[in-house]
């Protein structure tokens, strides 16, 4: 081995804050750092060869956003275009803050990290990664780490074992593990759930295919609207500038959903109602919602799936496609076989069955040499964890728009940082308090308040929650976007340098 390549098998870089991720998490706090802490020099780690996260991982038909851009584009970058955007518009929105803030030149593309480690007696975060290019081992350290890294594995979906899989003659692929060069034109195609990927993927698929069958264990509620904003349309039509219409527009579309949630719980009935009379308005009055278009769960359970102009229905309404509930028995040489006995014959079978939870991104962690389970540390308001220092990790809303809470975190990490500093501070902890004492503990969220499958399964990969507000995601922006940038940074639940603020550690939480 030559001496640039010994060099190279041991590079070594210091940062004062590591980013982990180049999705729409990580470079909306990669803005938010260089604006509000300019002068802490930071990286981004991305795993992938270019930025986008979630927009760069799904190539599926159709692949789009399910929430508003106006909320979750961030706050400061305009949206200009129509409300529900392609992949490739919002790829192209993420490029710009890129290119206009000069962030491209912090991140380090293709490199999957292999190692996290903090050492409390140099307060350092050492994390260790793969080059792809090369293979070389390459090693971060940084006194702060940002984890934006996402919340689902990105390689592996998840694919229900079900039986005679090895039987079926066709194409069966996750909608996740799509490849952009299939060619379904003529084709017949069942695709398998429910949800806002089936939702976006059948009406795509249905202008080319034969014919398109969504076969879905239980049904999903949904919200069909044309794909503007009449508000946003008139403050331009009045030659109101970018800035004001995004304002503007983002604040009301948050009172609107905020409205909304609070009515899905206290009269769930009538929004129901709502919702299907705002369907008819796409596929006519006789449309039958009995029983594919009834959902078993209550409607603030899950996230409300947004359906633009109500393509979905419209492609059910013209015949294009079809609604099978039921669940499957096995799969043929031909296609699926129902238990209740229906024959579904397809060329290719795509599984739009969701992902799999990875905490972390499933990094190995360790701090002061001893690994850490997730699932044994408490959450502080889902991104802080009792025992683990100087780091936040970014978990969006699953009501709203998840980059509501980067920009939200976005500003305490910032305040958070600074304090640090004026504290001449090196390390910050969060541990329950006196008052927490015998606190119960449980899982991450209440299945009651939200229980999508990929959430079910990986619970107890989460951290835990306690009951009071401090120890919990609450899944409320509407009240976090009051309490979180009110947050009392010496409060008892932090501890800077071992010392709890306010007072003196006697015992560790």
């Amino acid at each position: 081995m030559n001496a640039a390549a010994a060099i190279a098998l041991h590079d070594t870089t210091h940062i004062d804050v590591l980013i982990v991720g180049a999705g729409i998490s990580g470079i909306g706090s990669a803005y938010h750092l260089q604006d509000q802490c300019p002068g802490k020099s930071y990286a981004i780690l991305e795993m992938k060869d270019s930025f986008g996260g979630t927009w760069e991982t799904h190539k599926y038909p159709g692949v789009r956003s399910d929430s508003d851009l106006y909320t979750f584009g961030y706050r400061f970058k305009p949206w200009v275009d129509a409300p529900i955007a392609s992949a490739a518009e919002i790829l192209r929105y993420m490029g710009e803050v890129i290119e206009e803030n000069g962030i491209g030149s912090h991140i380090h593309y293709g490199h999957r990290i292999t190692r996290a480690a903090w050492d409390s007696q140099a307060n350092l975060w050492t994390v260790e990664a793969v080059r792809k290019t090369d293979g070389a081992q390459v090693t971060f350290t940084a006194n702060f780490l940002w984890m934006c890294q996402g919340y689902y594995d990105h390689e592996k979906p998840y694919l229900p074992d079900w039986p005679g899989m090895a039987d079926y003659k066709g194409t069966l692929i996750h909608a996740q593990l799509w490849d952009p060069k299939t060619d379904y034109t003529g084709k017949r195609i069942l695709v398998i759930g429910s949800g806002a990927t089936a939702a976006t993927v059948i009406p795509a698929f249905a202008e080319k295919a034969a014919h398109v069958t969504m076969l879905q264990r239980s049904p999903t509620y949904f919200f069909a609207s044309p794909n503007v904003n009449e508000l946003a349309d008139k403050l331009r039509a009045g030659k109101i500038d970018e800035p004001t219409i995004h304002r503007v527009v983002r604040t009301q579309i948050m009172h609107d959903q905020d409205a909304l949630c609070r009515r899905c719980v206290d009269e769930p009935d009538a929004v129901v109602a709502e919702l299907q009379e705002a369907i008819k308005a796409y596929t006519g009055p006789d449309f039958q919602f009995e029983p594919h278009f009834t959902p078993r769960y209550r409607i603030w359970q899950q996230r409300l799936a947004f359906v633009p102009d109500g393509d979905l229905f419209q492609a059910v309404a013209a015949g294009k496609a079809s609604v099978v509930t039921d669940e499957i028995e096995t799969f043929t040489a031909t296609g699926v076989r129902t238990k209740g006995g229906t024959e579904i014959e397809a060329d290719i079978v795509v599984a739009a069955t969701g992902f799999n939870l990875l905490m972390m991104g499933g990094i190995p962690f360790e701090v002061d040499g001893q690994p850490v389970d997730w699932h044994q540390t408490v959450n502080y308001r889902g991104m802080m964890f009792t025992s683990v220092p100087n780091m936040v990790w970014v978990m969006g809303y699953f009501r709203a728009s998840w980059t509501l809470r980067v920009d939200m975190l976005g500003d305490f990490v910032c305040n958070l940082l600074k304090h640090m500093d004026a504290k001449g501070a090196k390390r910050v902890d969060v541990a329950l308090r006196d008052e927490d004492h015998n606190m119960p503990l449980g899982d991450w969220i209440e299945a009651d308040n939200f229980n999508p499958n990929y959430l079910l399964r990986g619970m107890k990969s989460l951290p835990q929650r306690g009951d009071k507000p401090e120890w919990r995601h609450n899944q409320d922006y509407w009240a976090e976007r009051d309490e979180i940038p009110n947050t009392d940074l010496e409060g008892s639940e932090f501890l800077y340098d071992g010392v709890r603020a306010g007072k003196k550690v006697t015992e560790a939480a």
